[in-house]
C-alpha cells in the first residue's frame, strides 16, 4: 500500500502574486515535459481572467494546465474540492507519462494537497442552509469579526472562507481550526517546496507593472460584463483583490482612486502570502526535513530560474522520482 513516504515527490512552486511563477513555470516546460496543477483559488472561476493573473493563450497552448476555469462565479469551491479533483489530475498526469507541477499562491490548497484536511463531521442540512442564507446577506467585515470570534485562529480571507469558519464552529461546537488540527486526514502528495522570493521594492515595482497591464487589458470592462449578467457583487470570486476594488468603484465612483486601490490591497495580500508560506513551510515535517522547501530568489530571468531548479531537482535521492528529461 501507497503511503505517504513513498509517494512521488511532486515539486510545488509557490510564492507571493507577482512574484513570477507563471514565467517560471513556463520556462519549466520548455525543459521538460510537465503540466501544471494551478492552486489558486481565484483562477477556478470562469470568466474572471484578467484580474486572477491566468496564463495567456500562448501559455496555454504550450504548457497543459489543470485547475483552470472550473465553476461559475458565486459558486463556492473548496480546499477540500481541490484537493480531491487534483488527487485524480495527478494520478492522470503521471499515467500520461508528464511530471505533475503544483503552481499556485493558495496556502490552502497547497496544504489541502500535501498534509490533507479535516474529516468534516455530519452537518445537519436544514440547519446548514439556514446558516448560509444568513451569512449570505451580512457585509464581508461582518463575516469576517464573527469568524475571529468563533475561531480566534482564524486567518483572513475572502468571504468563502468566512463563511465556512462561521458554519463549522456553530454546527459543530469547534472552531473550524481546531478540526483542521485534531481530525486531519493524510494528504495525497509528496511535496518538493520551491519557494519563490523578491526583495520588497522589486516585488512592489512588480505589483504596479502588473496593475497596470490589467487595467489596460481591460479590468474594468471584465468586471462589468460580470455584473451584466447578474452575478452579485459580492459573490465569490468578485471579492477576491482587484475585483473587489473594481466593483466598489463601478458602484460608489472613485475611478481616479481605482489603481492604487488595486496595487495597495495586492500589496497586503501579497504580504498575507509571504507571511503564510514562511510560517507554514518550516513547520511540522518541512522543518524537520529542510531539503523538501527550498528558497529561491526570483530575481534572474525566468529562463534562468527554471534551469536551477531542474538542475537542483536531478540532484535529488535517486528515491525522489527525477524529471522526465525531454
Amino acid at each position: 500500500m501507497e503511503g505517504p513516504n513513498t509517494r512521488p515527490l511532486t515539486p510545488v512552486l509557490v510564492g507571493p502574486t507577482a512574484v513570477g511563477k507563471t514565467a517560471v513555470a513556463a520556462a519549466l516546460a520548455a525543459l521538460t515535459p510537465v503540466t501544471v496543477i494551478s492552486a489558486d483559488a481565484r483562477q477556478v472561476y470562469r470568466g474572471l481572467d484578467i484580474g486572477t493573473a491566468k496564463p495567456g493563450r500562448a501559455v496555454l497552448a504550450r504548457v497543459p494546465h489543470v485547475g483552470l476555469d472550473l465553476v461559475d462565479p458565486g459558486e463556492r469551491y473548496s480546499a477540500g474540492r481541490f484537493a480531491r479533483e487534483a488527487a485524480v489530475w495527478l494520478d492522470q498526469i503521471r499515467a500520461a507519462g508528464r511530471l505533475p507541477l503544483v503552481v499556485g499562491g493558495t496556502g490552502f490548497y497547497v496544504r489541502a494537497l500535501a498534509d490533507g484536511l479535516f474529516r468534516e463531521p455530519p452537518l445537519e442540512p436544514g440547519r446548514r442552509e439556514q446558516l448560509r442564507d444568513w451569512t449570505g446577506q451580512l457585509p464581508g467585515a461582518d463575516l469576517a469579526r464573527w469568524a475571529g470570534r468563533l475561531d480566534p485562529r482564524f486567518q483572513a480571507g475572502g468571504r468563502q472562507r468566512a463563511a465556512r469558519a462561521i458554519e463549522v464552529a456553530l454546527l459543530t461546537g469547534q472552531a473550524l481550526s481546531w478540526w483542521q488540527q485534531e481530525a486531519r486526514e493524510t494528504g495525497v502528495m509528496r511535496p518538493w517546496y520551491i519557494h519563490l522570493t523578491l526583495p520588497r521594492e522589486t516585488l512592489r515595482s512588480r505589483i504596479a507593472a502588473r496593475v497596470d497591464a490589467m487595467l489596460a487589458a481591460g479590468l474594468v470592462e471584465e468586471v462589468r460584463g460580470v455584473l451584466a449578467r447578474g452575478v452579485a457583487r459580492d459573490a465569490a470570486g468578485l471579492d477576491g483583490v482587484g475585483y473587489r476594488e473594481v466593483v466598489a468603484m463601478l458602484v460608489d465612483g472613485g475611478e481616479a482612486e481605482l489603481r492604487e486601490a488595486i496595487a495597495a490591497a495586492t500589496r497586503a495580500y501579497a504580504k498575507r502570502q509571504e507571511t503564510w508560506f514562511r510560517n507554514q513551510l518550516t513547520t511540522g515535517k518541512e522543518k524537520r526535513d529542510t531539503g523538501n522547501v527550498w528558497t529561491l530568489d526570483a530575481t534572474d530571468p525566468p529562463d534562468v530560474l527554471a534551469a536551477r531548479i531542474l538542475e537542483r531537482w536531478m540532484k535529488l535521492p535517486v528515491s525522489r522520482v527525477p524529471f522526465p528529461v525531454s
